[in-house]
C-alpha cells in the first residue's frame, strides 16, 4: 500500500511541475496554418496545430529549450528560451524559397541539365538534335536569339558578332573555342559534348561574374562524378572516337580521343574548291576529378591539331586562291570548389591556352602564336536561404604575336599584350517565393588602354502565377577589340553595350513557353578606313549601333506520346556603323527572321529515335556594286531540313545516321563581285554557298560498361 501511494505522489508531483507551452502559427498574411508540427528539440514533447493554427502541450522539461515549428513548403522556425516563457506565442512562418515553385531569375538565360529548376534544353539535346551534328553550338543555334550564319558555324547572338559571345568551362574562360576552317566553311566547337552535364546559355543580361563579352556567355560544366566505369567506341564514316572512364574511391578519370578526315565526304559531295588536302583533325581530352572532404578538384585538358590545303574559287583570280593551314591548340583548365564553415563556399580556377597557326595564302606566309591565361577566385556566403552574396577577382592575360612574310616585301612582326584585372560583387535577394532580385557590379582595368570601366547589372523576377513569371534585366557590358584589330592598333578603348530585357515564362509539366523582348545599344565600336583592317588603316572608337527584337520559344514533351518537339522564332531589327561601313546599316551577318522546328519520336517496336530539324532564316544584306548604296540588297532566304535516326542494336550498341540539308536547298550566303566592270560597266558576280551544304553522317557507337546494362541511347 505504501508503494502504490509513493507512485501516486510521484505522478501527481510530476503533473504539478509540468510546464504548458501554447501559441498560434500563422503565415505572413495572418492566415492560420493547420497541421504544423510543434515540438521541443531532442524530446518527444509536442503536438500539431488545429484549424485555427493554435497549439497546446505540456512538458516536464525545464530550463533553456529549443522549440521547433515546421510545415511543408515553409521554412522551419526555431525559438530558444526558458520553458517558462514559451507560452502565448505567435509564430509567423515564411514560405520556403528553396521549393521547386519558387521564382527563378531567368531573363536572357537558357539552362540545360538536371540541376536546373527550369531547363529549356537537356544535355542530351546537344547530340540528339538532327541539325547539330554532335556539336553543342549546333544545338544552341535552334534556340531563339541566335542568327543562322551557315558558312561560319559560330554563335551570333542578337545582332552581335561571334566574337561577342564568350565560352567558359567550369567558370573559366576558353580563349579559342572553335576549330579553324577556311573561308565559307562552317567551324565546330573544339570540345566533346559527352564531357559536359550542364549548359547555361545567356543571350543577354548575364551575371556580373562574367565580363569581356558584349552579347552573351555560354557556360559549360564538366561532369562532377561519372556514374560508372565504361569504354566508349565510335566508328564513323569520317573517322573514329575512343573514350574511357575509370573510377576510384575519391577520384575519376575520363579520356576521349577522336580522328576526323573529311576526304570521304568531299569525294561524294563535290564543291567548287580544289582540295589538295582534305581537312584532317586529331583531338584528345581528359578530365580528372578528385574529391576532398568538402571540395572537388577538376583538371581538364584538351589538345587538337587541324590541317588542310585547297585552291579556292575566286572570281578575280582565274587560277584560284591557294590556302593552306596547320593549327595546333592546347587548352588546360583547373578548378576547385569547397564548402567552408559558416555557409561560405570557395570557387577558384585557372586556364591556359597555347594556340599556334601556320597559314599560307597565295604568296604570303602568316604565323600566329597566342598565349592566354585566366585566373579567378570567388567566394560565396549564404547568410540565409533568402540572402546570398558573391564577390571575387579575376585576371586575364593575352600575348599575341604574328609574323607576316611575303616575297614582295620585307618581313613584318607585330602583336599585342592585353591584360585585364577585374573585381566583381553580386547579391541574390529572395524576398518571397514570388519576388527575387539579383544586383551586381563589375569593375575592370585594362592595362593596354589604361582605363577603368564600371558595369552595373540588375535582374528582377516576379511570379505572376503558380506556373508563370515575369523577369526584367539590365546591364552594362564591356569588351576589348579582338586580335584582328589589336594586332595592328592598341590606341583604342573598350567597346560598350547596354542590355534591356523583358521576359515572360510559363512552365507546366513538360511544357515550357518563353517570350522575351530586348534592346541593346552599342557605343565605342571600332571603325577603320580601309577595305580590311591592316597596318595602314586609321582606327577610332566612333562606331555605334543597336539591336532590338522579340524571341519566342515553346517546347512540349508530354502532350503527344513518345514525341518531343520545340519551336523557336526570333525577330531582329539591328543596325551598325562600324568597321569600314559607309553608313549605319543592317550588318551582313544578321537575319531579320529566324525560325527553328525540332522534333524527336521514339518508336518502341523499332528501338529507334527519329529526329527532324528545320531551319529558316530571311535573307542577309550584301552590297551590289551595280546599284547605288551600301549593303543595298539581300540574299534569298535560307532553308535547311535535317534528319537523323538512332537505332538501338543492344543496350550498349547504337547505330546512328544523320543527314544535314536532306532536301539539298541551294542556300546563298552572299555574292562575290569582280574588281573591274565589263564593257557594259557591270560588275560580274558569283554566289557564295556554304562548302558544307549537305552532310551525311553514319556512326556506330559501343559502350562497354562495368555492369553491362547501359542504355546507350541515353548517352548519344
Amino acid at each position: 500500500m505504501k508503494f502504490i501511494t509513493a507512485i501516486l505522489i510521484t505522478l501527481i508531483s510530476g503533473q504539478c511541475f509540468a510546464q504548458t507551452i501554447t501559441g498560434q502559427v500563422i503565415d505572413v498574411k495572418n492566415n492560420p496554418i493547420e497541421g504544423a508540427n510543434v515540438y521541443l528539440k531532442g524530446t518527444y514533447d509536442g503536438t500539431t496545430t488545429n484549424a485555427e493554427g493554435n497549439f497546446f502541450f505540456k512538458t516536464t522539461e525545464t530550463g533553456t529549450q529549443t522549440l521547433n515549428i515546421s510545415f511543408i513548403s515553409f521554412e522551419t522556425y526555431t525559438l530558444t528560451g526558458d520553458v517558462s516563457t514559451l507560452n502565448n506565442l505567435k509564430i509567423t512562418l515564411r514560405e520556403d524559397v528553396n521549393a521547386l515553385d519558387t521564382v527563378v531569375l531567368s531573363a536572357g538565360t537558357f539552362s540545360a541539365g538536371d540541376n536546373s529548376k527550369v531547363s529549356a534544353l537537356t544535355s542530351l539535346d546537344v547530340v540528339t538534335t538532327a541539325s547539330a551534328l554532335g556539336d553543342y553550338v549546333g544545338a544552341l543555334q535552334t534556340l531563339p536569339g541566335t542568327t543562322t550564319v551557315a558558312e561560319d558555324g559560330r554563335l551570333f547572338v542578337r545582332g552581335g558578332e561571334a566574337e561577342e559571345t564568350q565560352i567558359f568551362i567550369d567558370g573559366i574562360r576558353v580563349f579559342t573555342p572553335y576549330s579553324p576552317s577556311t573561308n565559307n566553311t562552317p567551324t565546330r566547337g573544339r570540345y566533346s559534348p559527352f564531357l559536359f552535364d550542364g549548359i547555361t546559355f545567356s543571350t543577354g543580361g548575364y551575371s556580373a561574374e562574367y565580363g569581356q563579352a558584349l552579347s552573351s556567355v555560354l557556360l559549360l560544366n564538366t561532369i562532377d562524378e561519372p556514374e560508372q566505369e565504361k569504354t566508349d567506341i565510335g566508328i564513323m564514316t569520317l573517322g573514329a572516337t575512343l573514350g574511357n572512364t575509370q573510377k576510384w574511391d575519391k577520384s575519376a578519370l575520363s579520356v576521349n580521343a577522336s580522328y576526323i578526315n573529311l576526304e570521304p565526304y568531299q569525294a561524294i559531295f563535290k564543291d567548287r574548291n580544289d582540295w589538295k588536302k582534305s581537312p584532317e583533325n586529331f583531338s584528345g581530352e581528359a578530365v580528372y576529378r578528385y574529391k576532398t572532404n568538402n571540395g572537388l578538384l577538376k583538371l581538364y585538358s584538351a589538345f587538337d591539331t587541324t590541317n588542310f590545303e585547297l585552291i579556292q574559287e575566286d572570281i578575280n583570280q582565274p587560277e584560284g586562291m591557294h590556302f593552306k593551314l596547320n593549327n595546333a591548340n592546347l587548352y588546360f583548365n583547373g578548378s576547385y570548389t569547397e564548402k567552408l564553415k559558416n555557409r561560405w563556399k570557395l570557387a577558384t580556377g585557372i586556364s591556359y591556352t597555347h594556340a599556334k597557326s601556320k597559314m599560307n595564302i597565295d604568296n604570303s606566309n602568316i604565323d600566329d602564336i597566342e598565349n592566354s591565361f585566366h585566373a579567378k577566385l570567388k567566394l560565396r556566403k549564404s547568410f540565409s536561404n533568402r540572402f546570398k552574396l558573391n564577390f571575387g577577382a579575376e585576371y586575364f592575360a593575352t600575348d599575341f604575336n604574328e609574323d607576316f612574310n611575303n616575297e614582295l616585301m620585307a618581313p613584318l612582326d607585330y602583336g599585342f599584350k592585353n591584360n585585364i584585372a577585374s573585381i566583381f560583387t553580386e547579391t541574390d535577394i529572395i524576398f518571397s517565393k514570388k519576388i527575387a532580385l539579383k544586383a551586381g557590379l563589375r569593375t575592370e582595368y585594362s592595362q593596354l588602354f589604361k582605363e577603368t570601366s564600371i558595369a552595373p547589372r540588375l535582374s528582377l523576377a516576379y511570379k505572376t502565377g503558380a506556373k508563370s513569371q515575369l523577369s526584367l534585366a539590365y546591364g552594362d557590358f564591356y569588351q576589348n577589340p579582338n586580335s584582328s584589330i589589336l594586332k595592328f592598333e592598341q590606341d583604342l578603348k573598350a567597346q560598350k553595350t547596354q542590355h534591356y530585357i523583358l521576359n515572360y515564362q510559363y512552365n507546366n509539366d513538360g511544357k515550357i513557353f518563353r517570350a522575351e523582348t530586348y534592346y541593346k545599344g552599342y557605343n565605342n565600336l571600332v571603325k577603320y578606313n580601309t577595305e580590311f583592317a591592316g597596318l595602314e588603316s586609321n582606327y577610332n572608337n566612333l562606331g555605334t549601333g543597336f539591336a532590338k527584337g522579340l524571341d519566342l520559344f515553346y517546347r512540349d514533351n508530354k502532350s503527344i506520346k513518345n514525341i518531343d518537339y520545340w519551336l523557336s522564332y526570333s525577330y531582329l531589327d539591328t543596325e551598325r556603323d562600324y568597321k569600314n561601313y559607309l553608313t549605319a546599316a543592317q550588318p551582313n551577318f544578321a537575319n531579320k527572321h529566324n525560325l527553328s522546328v525540332v522534333g524527336k519520336y521514339w518508336i518502341e517496336n523499332w528501338k529507334s529515335q527519329l529526329g527532324v530539324s528545320y531551319s529558316f532564316a530571311s535573307g542577309r544584306t550584301y552590297t551590289n556594286p551595280n546599284k547605288a548604296g551600301f549593303l543595298n540588297e539581300k540574299t534569298k532566304s535560307y532553308n535547311s531540313l535535317s534528319l537523323n535516326w538512332a537505332y538501338l542494336l543492344s543496350p550498349q550498341k547504337i547505330l546512328y545516321f544523320s543527314f544535314n540539308n536532306a532536301l539539298g536547298f541551294k542556300n546563298v550566303n552572299g555574292y562575290q563581285y569582280a574588281n573591274t566592270p565589263d564593257v557594259n560597266n557591270n560588275f560580274a558576280s558569283r554566289a557564295l554557298r556554304p562548302a558544307a551544304d549537305q552532310f551525311f553522317f553514319v556512326g556506330f557507337f559501343w559502350t562497354i560498361s562495368e555492369n553491362g546494362n547501359d542504355n546507350q541511347l541515353d548517352n548519344l
